[in-house]
């Protein structure tokens, strides 16, 4: 007699009719030859009970098996994590056109700061903005994350440099993460520069920064992490460690701004106080990347910044994955070195600067991006278990990914197992 067939279990939402599916997988970041070994599965499907992925195979298989209430049909494209976007600077107010414009005149970057412009011309809009006004410019950026495909946002605060006005800002975090489906994780950036009134006295605001601010935003709970921007204009070595030595102490998580501009010894700090992410490393020499392997702190590579800011040096991408080192990419999105909030378009740039496969970029832009913010358990890969994040690209294959040069591919977009984007418009969250 031959054996009942099992009703099909009931899911939420069923993805199907997708021509490729790749995922990296794990939890754990990438380096060396692992970075590029993905899974490419022609034809499949992913089912979604809840927020989390049930179910990723082949399309015939997984719809045997689920009774989907609803479904989201791929119409042929490919179908990929939610990017992770490791590193950006969404709260401010104001953009700095003009400044972009004294570069191509042959400007730098460090003359611009010396001069009151740069990191402190956005200072003077955030310190004079309510967080109302803050929330509406900050959603209508994260609208454009999510319609380019980020699921998964580091943002930073670092345009206040008062203790008043950088709560003020990852208060706005906090609201706009209740309000709109994009994942925020907090960075305290008190440490981005020194403000005007603490110019003659750097180590006054050091122990600004460490006794009063740091405290306070542990307490608040408003932020996860701490950001140093460790460079010889803004915080040294010794500022730096002081001030993340102190983070650590109060349970924050490490990042560092390092070896960007020069060879600051950005990147040994960031081993020495067990950084989760050492952020640029354009100027990192060999002692600083084998720290890094050592200390396992992953490098987040900004491959549109030294564009942006019309440099010659870029990070040695190709050079630390080929030392095992998992890199991640962000489009370190900010009104002064980077104008950009598409990683479709940073992960291109990586392939084309940094040398880098199709398959290495999209591990690079998902599950090693998730794991610098601590997420790898459960975001940056379509695995059952995971958050269900995903994007659905009008692309025939991955390799397109990076081959496609420009605009926005983003058909669908998935978060938390909710239809977010459908065909570039937005479903309700």
């Amino acid at each position: 007699m031959a054996q009942a067939l099992s009703a099909p279990r009931p899911c939420d939402l069923l993805v199907h009719n997708c021509a490729e599916l790749a995922t990296p997988l794990g939890t754990s970041a990438l380096g060396g030859a692992a970075l590029g070994r993905i899974q490419v599965q022609p034809h499949a499907a992913v089912a979604i009970v809840g927020d989390r992925i049930a179910e990723v195979g082949a399309e015939r298989e997984v719809a045997s098996r689920w009774s989907p209430r609803a479904r989201l049909d791929a119409r042929g494209g490919l179908v990929v994590p939610g990017f992770v976007d490791a590193h950006s600077h969404p709260v401010f107010v104001g953009t700095r056109e003009e400044e972009f414009e004294l570069r191509t005149r042959g400007a730098t970057y460090v003359e611009i700061a010396q001069q009151g412009g740069g990191i402190l011309s956005s200072v003077r809009g955030v310190r004079a903005a309510s967080e109302e006004q803050l929330l509406v410019l900050l959603e209508q950026r994260l609208e454009r994350f999510l319609a380019h495909g980020t699921t998964t946002l580091e943002a930073k605060s670092g345009y206040g440099l008062t203790l008043a006005d950088e709560i003020k800002s990852l208060r706005v975090l906090a609201q706009a993460k209740q309000r709109q489906p994009v994942e925020l994780v907090s960075t305290f950036l008190g440490a981005h520069d020194y403000p005007l009134e603490y110019r003659d006295r750097k180590s006054a605001y050091v122990d600004l920064v460490v006794h009063e601010m740091l405290p306070a935003v542990a307490e608040s709970r408003l932020a996860q992490g701490v950001d140093v921007f460790v460079e010889s204009h803004v915080f040294d070595v010794d500022a730096g460690r002081r001030i993340l030595l102190k983070a650590r102490e109060l349970g924050l998580v490490r990042r560092l701004h390092a070896d960007q501009l020069s060879l600051s010894g950005g990147a040994r700090l960031a081993a020495e106080v067990g950084a989760a992410s050492a952020d640029h490393l354009e100027f990192v020499d060999d002692a600083g990347a084998e720290a890094l392997l050592a200390a396992g702190v992953v490098p987040v590579l900004a491959p549109l910044v030294p564009l942006y800011l019309r440099q010659e040096r870029e990070a040695p991408g190709r050079s630390l994955i080929d030392r095992g080192l998992p890199v991640a990419i962000t489009t370190d999105y900010n009104p002064g070195s980077c104008y950009c909030l598409n990683m479709q378009e940073a992960l291109a740039f990586a392939a084309l600067r940094y040398r880098m496969s199709a398959a290495e970029c999209l591990t690079a832009g998902t599950l090693n991006g998730a794991c610098a913010l601590g997420l790898g358990a459960t975001h940056g890969s379509l695995e059952a278990g995971k958050q269900a994040d995903l994007v659905v690209l009008d692309m025939p294959n991955h390799r397109r990914l990076v081959y496609e040069l420009g605009g926005n591919a983003v058909r669908a977009v998935v978060k938390r197992g909710i239809v977010v984007r459908d065909a570039g418009k937005a479903v309700g969250t």
